[in-house]
């Protein structure tokens, strides 16, 4: 019984860790947020110089104030059919924790909704969708106004060695 009781907690303090402040966006219909604390800007299209022999949803790299920064679109990371950009089609820069430090990064999205406040009590443990399925990068679902977000730990929608990819170019 102590052991369920151990679980339920530490389920619990992992749950209101994830409470905060998240901008959510769309891709393909669906509704996704990301950490407030880890958006630098969003910043509408612009010409992204590509970068051979890189994986294909590595888009390239932009000139942002004198700063070059790699670019992905998620749509394709998350084996999402491309779609025509729009003039909703945006670029979120994000900072994400690297192994080996902070690195900014351009993330392609459909478009930007809005910042939410979302509570503890209405973010789930994201769903098992068996072994094959990487879904490491769900920090949770959240239940908002009969509709579900999906939460993503940005830090982790990369591997290791596509950060390191993306630093080189």
């Amino acid at each position: 019984m102590k052991k369920n009781s151990d679980t339920e907690k530490n389920s619990f303090s992992s749950l209101s860790d994830r409470e905060g402040k998240y901008l959510t966006f769309s891709l393909a219909g669906e509704e996704y947020g990301i950490g407030i604390l880890q958006v630098k800007e969003i910043i509408g299209m612009m010409p992204i110089t590509s970068v051979p022999r890189t994986p294909d949803f590595v888009k390239g790299v932009i000139n942002l104030r004198g700063k070059v920064i790699p670019v992905i679109d998620l749509r394709l990371r998350f084996a999402i059919p491309e779609s025509e950009y729009t003039e909703r089609t945006c670029i979120i820069v994000v900072e994400i924790t690297a192994s080996y430090g902070e690195m900014v990064i351009g993330i392609v999205v459909d478009s930007v909704s809005e910042v939410l406040n979302i509570k503890r009590e209405n973010i789930e443990e994201s769903p098992s969708f068996g072994t094959s399925l990487d879904s490491q990068y769900i920090l949770g679902m959240a239940k908002l106004e009969g509709g579900v977000k999906i939460l993503l730990d940005i830090d982790k929608v990369l591997t290791s060695e596509e950060l390191t990819l993306l630093e080189q170019s």
